[in-house]
């Protein structure tokens, strides 16, 4: 077990409990293949015997259906939206995934705050203001950045889902077409995700190679986390 560690005071009104699982984040762009790489490793975290619990952005049974709406509208400030993405954020961390935790499970999140806070730069939010934020985030165990280039990312969306308003940042780049926007917005988000990386030490993996090939690379530093976290802790 280790104790449950949080960039800032935590939840001033909850103990600093001990954490029996471990909180593993996959972060990256839209189109990146987040979601495919957390649905592998938790088959194959499963096929090993370990208990798992999923959860993303958007999953909170007390902000989904206003997030929604509300992103349907297009009707709220950077701020706003970003304080009911907090919101949302906070309601998961709270009930779902810090008793996961206590509990044993191997937590896989699709996304973190770490999304929240690029789309946030992106759109012109103070830096400081939207880390203050969430001085209540646990420290995940494992951060993985599954990064790719633009054509890389175009090419799965094209042949994919599609573009939409939102990926292609249409509220912020004001461009004509979907197309342009994504291009534009996208390179944004990398920038921030780069930089980023650094700050708060994410494991990169190149995301623009097959599924197959990049979710070797993430059981590996997976699997370097279960050895290293069933190692005998040193005698003091």
């Amino acid at each position: 077990m280790t104790k449950m560690k949080f960039y800032g005071n935590g939840f001033p009104y909850m103990a600093k409990e001990q954490s029996k699982g471990k909180l593993i984040v996959l972060e990256g762009t839209d189109g990146v293949g987040r979601s495919t790489q957390v649905a592998m490793l938790k088959k194959w975290l499963e096929k090993n015997s370990f208990a798992v619990s999923d959860t993303g952005l958007r999953r909170s049974p007390l902000t989904q259906p206003g997030l929604d709406k509300a992103k349907e509208g297009n009707t709220l400030t950077a701020t706003t939206l970003s304080l009911f993405y907090a919101t949302d954020f906070a309601d998961r961390l709270e009930n779902q995934i810090i008793p996961a935790l206590r509990a044993g499970f191997y937590v896989l999140s699709d996304r973190y705050f770490y999304s929240i806070i690029a789309r946030d730069m992106v759109r012109g939010l103070d830096p400081q203001w939207a880390r203050a934020v969430y001085g209540f985030a646990l420290i995940p165990d494992l951060v993985i950045y599954l990064k790719a280039d633009i054509p890389t990312l175009v090419t799965r969306i094209v042949h994919g889902r599609g573009f939409n308003y939102w990926e292609s940042g249409m509220d912020l780049i004001k461009e004509q077409n979907l197309y342009d926007s994504f291009l534009q917005y996208q390179t944004c988000m990398i920038e921030q995700f780069d930089a980023m990386a650094a700050e708060y030490k994410f494991k990169v993996v190149d995301a623009n190679r097959s599924t197959k090939v990049v979710f070797e690379d993430v059981r590996t530093l997976v699997e370097e986390l279960i050895n290293s976290s069933n190692k005998p802790a040193d005698p003091k």
